[in-house]
């Protein structure tokens, strides 16, 4: 599941008018932004072409329901994501480029063996992007017409579209309240003659209780494919995401780990790992000997070296993002009506979102709370304003089986994201915190 964002550029619309408070809120907080690092400078006139300079070039990223402009009456938009990159990336990009060898190569082997390291599998196949890794898994196990996939309803489009180009027919099973993420006994649920394969989401980054539904897959004979695209580095009683069948993970720009695109395959079977590397490849395992009908999923060197710098430091991003939901879950607890994200006992979240739930007692609609946020200059992101086949082009299709999911059909009206990065401060969080707060009591 590859989750979208919209990018707006404030130095667009620069606008000499800005309130003095509001102006100085803006400068305060970039000073606080790593020595200005999400501050892009772009030499452009008025109508945006390149000319004068604008002052306040920023690029801030915020998703689905609202687009709000980069400062409010409360101070500076406190942004749902950053992207941020070090010097090591920037070196090693730079390398590659000298070199003149930008397409796959040595580094794109390097991240692939660094990554499957990471999980604890024996093969990692590095693709073009999330989605690719979903398709190419499917490729790998060569269903036919009328073979089925039971996954979520409650996930970005990318996992349902990949069913449908692989041929096979989706069905799909609820959701747990508390995780995001399917059940073992709702998939089960689901199994028919023509399943052949489990498709569990790991949503927000955690993953699903694969313990029982790896046994349920063993014991009916079914392949597993782990949707992990926001799940890098989870685990579920030390086993990693990806390291229970076919690992698809994507490192889309918004992702904890990130190549701007890009995905990765994990297993540790031999067989599929080959064919997956020459499907990835034109179909060929040499030059001009073609073994089956192939792809171009490669991914460069260029996309490799902005990954391989953040393998060093990841578990550092990740218990930065514990720290900051551990903080907001704290200070949201006694909340009416929000309902905070919990991690599992034995399990750990890489919190990729932070995601609330806003249920009736709240006495607030979503959108309603969302819009609120934006006002108070917090940043808020719904995945996914509806189930995935809820959408015309998917809702009378014969290969996708809809039938009532209660639990994701009443969760999809509640959820929301909140900033959760590894750059928020602490008064950035005492500020969610406050605004969630206020919107709730009326304030």
């Amino acid at each position: 599941m590859n989750d979208e964002v919209v990018h707006r550029e404030a130095d667009d619309d620069c606008d000499e008018d800005i309130p003095e408070h509001v102006e100085r809120a803006r400068c305060d907080r970039l000073d606080s932004l790593h020595e200005l690092s999400a501050l892009l400078r772009r030499p452009r006139d008025a109508t945006g072409r390149v000319g004068q300079e604008c002052p306040f070039a920023l690029v801030w990223m915020v998703v689905s329901v609202v687009s709000p402009a980069p400062v409010t009456e409360a101070g500076f938009m406190i942004p749902i994501t950053v992207v941020e990159f070090g010097e090591d990336a920037e070196r090693l990009v730079l390398e590659v480029l000298r070199s003149g060898n930008i397409a796959q190569g040595p580094l794109v082997r390097q991240f692939e063996e660094r990554f499957a390291a990471m999980v604890g599998v024996k093969h990692a196949i590095a693709v073009n992007n999330g989605t690719t890794s979903l398709v190419a898994s499917l490729a790998a196990l060569d269903l036919q017409p009328g073979d089925e996939v039971v996954t979520s309803p409650f996930t970005f489009v990318a996992t349902l579209n990949a069913i449908l180009e692989s041929g096979a027919t989706a069905r799909f099973a609820d959701i747990s309240e508390v995780d995001f993420n399917v059940t073992a006994s709702s998939l089960s649920s689901a199994i028919s003659p023509n399943t052949k394969v489990l498709m569990p989401v790991h949503l927000y980054g955690q993953i699903a209780d694969m313990s029982e539904i790896s046994a349920l897959a063993a014991g009916r004979g079914l392949a597993i494919v782990e949707d992990s695209a926001q799940s890098h580095g989870s685990t579920i009683g030390g086993r990693h995401a990806g390291s229970f069948g076919l690992g698809s993970f994507s490192f889309y720009a918004t992702k904890n780990i990130t190549t701007g695109e890009g995905g990765m395959i994990t297993t540790d079977d031999d067989v599929l790992a080959d064919r997956l590397r020459v499907l990835r490849n034109q179909g060929m395992r040499a030059r001009y000997q073609y073994e089956l009908p192939g792809h171009n999923w490669r991914l460069t060197d260029l996309q490799a070296a902005v990954g391989l710098p953040q393998l060093d430091g990841y578990d550092a991003v990740v218990e930065a993002r514990q720290r900051n939901a551990t903080y907001l879950s704290d200070g949201l607890a006694e909340v009416n009506g929000i309902v905070v994200p919990t991690q599992l006992d034995g399990r750990r979240h890489v919190w990729h979102q932070y995601t609330v739930r806003v249920t009736p007692e709240a006495g607030i609609a979503r959108d309603e709370f969302v819009a609120k946020l934006v006002e108070r200059g917090v940043s808020a992101g719904v995945y996914y304003p509806k189930l995935v086949f809820d959408y015309e082009p998917y809702r009378s299709r014969p290969d996708v089986i809809i039938e009532r999911y209660p639990v994701a059909e009443r969760v999809v009206r509640e959820v929301v994201s909140l900033p959760v990065h590894p750059h928020l401060r602490r008064e950035d969080l005492d500020r969610i915190i406050d605004a969630v707060a206020s919107i709730v009591s009326g304030r």
